[in-house]
C-alpha cells in the first residue's frame, strides 16, 4: 500500500462530497467576467489545455468555466478508426483498466473488485447481459475533452440514475477505496447494439458538478435518495457511432461494457494508455 495515496484518499471518507460538488456548481457557473476569465486562464496554464482544438479558441469568450471545460472541438481535431466492427473510443482520456469480466466480477485495481451487478443499480437482470462480457474502465484527467460519444451505434433501452457517494477517482484513489466505482455517484446507459447490450455507466466525482446527457440534459445534480429508471424502449431513440451522448460537467470516469463473446479490446491498450475519443478501442465480434 502507498502511504502517499492512503493519506490522500483517507480523508474522502469523512469529506461532504455532495455539499463541495454543489459549491463546485455554483462556481463553475458563475459569469462574472473578471472571476470566470481568471479562472479559466489559470486552468489553462495550470493543466496545459491545448485550445488550438477547441471550436471557440478564445478563452474570454466562454460565458462561464464550465462552458469553457464542456467546450466544443473542431470537427477535425479528432479522426475516426475506420472498420465496420471498429469499436471506438467514448473519450479522451487514459485507460485505468480493461479486460474480460469474470462470472460478475469487474477488476477496479490490485486486490480490488466490484461486481456488474451494483455498478448497473443492483438489478439482476440487467447484469446477466453482461456476465463473462468484457469491460473497458477510461478516466478522464481536468485536462481532457469532456464530452462523451457513442462506440458503436445503439438504440437506448434505459437510463438509470444510482445515487452514491463522490470519492475521487484519480488513480490515488482508484488503487485505495473498495468498489469506489459501484459506491459513486453514476448514471447508467443501456443501449441495444448490433453485437448485443452496451452500457455506458458515467461515473461522477467530487467536484463533478453534474452529469448530463443529450436526450435528457441534467441528470444530476439534484442527487436523489432512491435509485430511479427511465424506460425509452417505445422511443426509437438510435444514435450512431461516434454521436454526442452526454457530458461531464468537471471530470470523471466512463465504463463501457458489453456482454459475452460481443466485443474484444484493442491489445495495444492496457492500464495507463492514453486514449483519444475516435480511434479504436477494440472490435465487434
Amino acid at each position: 500500500m502507498s502511504l502517499s495515496e492512503a493519506l490522500f484518499a483517507l480523508p474522502q471518507y469523512i469529506l461532504p462530497h455532495h455539499p463541495l460538488s454543489r459549491v463546485a456548481q455554483h462556481v463553475t457557473r458563475c459569469e462574472n467576467r473578471v472571476f470566470k476569465d481568471a479562472l479559466i486562464r489559470t486552468f489553462i496554464r495550470l493543466y496545459d489545455v491545448d485550445m488550438s482544438q477547441a471550436l471557440e479558441g478564445d478563452p474570454g469568450s466562454y460565458p462561464s468555466f464550465n462552458a469553457f471545460f464542456t467546450r466544443a472541438l473542431k470537427p477535425e481535431a479528432r479522426s475516426l478508426a475506420a472498420g465496420e466492427k471498429t469499436l471506438l473510443c467514448p473519450a479522451d482520456g487514459a485507460v485505468s483498466q480493461l479486460g474480460n469480466i469474470e462470472d460478475d466480477t469487474i477488476f477496479q485495481a490490485k486486490g480490488k473488485h466490484y461486481s456488474a451487478m451494483e455498478l448497473l443499480g443492483g438489478d439482476a437482470d440487467r447484469a446477466a447481459a453482461f456476465q463473462n462480457g468484457r469491460f473497458a474502465t477510461i478516466y478522464l484527467s481536468p485536462r481532457d475533452y469532456h464530452r462523451l460519444h457513442m462506440p458503436v451505434g445503439g438504440r437506448l433501452k434505459q437510463m438509470i440514475h444510482v445515487p452514491g457517494r463522490l470519492f475521487s477517482v484519480n488513480n490515488a484513489t482508484v488503487n485505495q477505496v473498495p468498489r469506489l466505482f459501484a459506491r459513486n455517484e453514476r448514471v447508467v446507459c443501456l443501449f441495444e447494439t448490433e453485437a448485443g447490450p452496451m452500457a455506458l455507466v458515467l461515473v461522477g466525482a467530487i467536484f463533478v458538478a453534474s452529469i448530463e446527457t443529450v436526450w435528457h440534459g441534467v441528470v444530476t445534480p439534484p442527487t436523489r435518495a432512491e435509485i430511479q429508471c427511465w424506460d425509452y424502449s417505445d422511443k426509437s431513440l438510435f444514435l450512431d457511432a461516434s454521436a454526442e451522448m452526454g457530458r461531464f460537467n468537471m471530470g470523471s470516469t466512463i465504463i463501457v461494457l458489453f456482454g459475452e463473446q460481443a466485443a474484444n479490446w484493442d491489445a495495444g491498450l492496457a492500464a495507463g494508455t492514453p486514449v483519444r475519443m475516435g480511434q479504436a478501442l477494440g472490435s465487434l465480434v
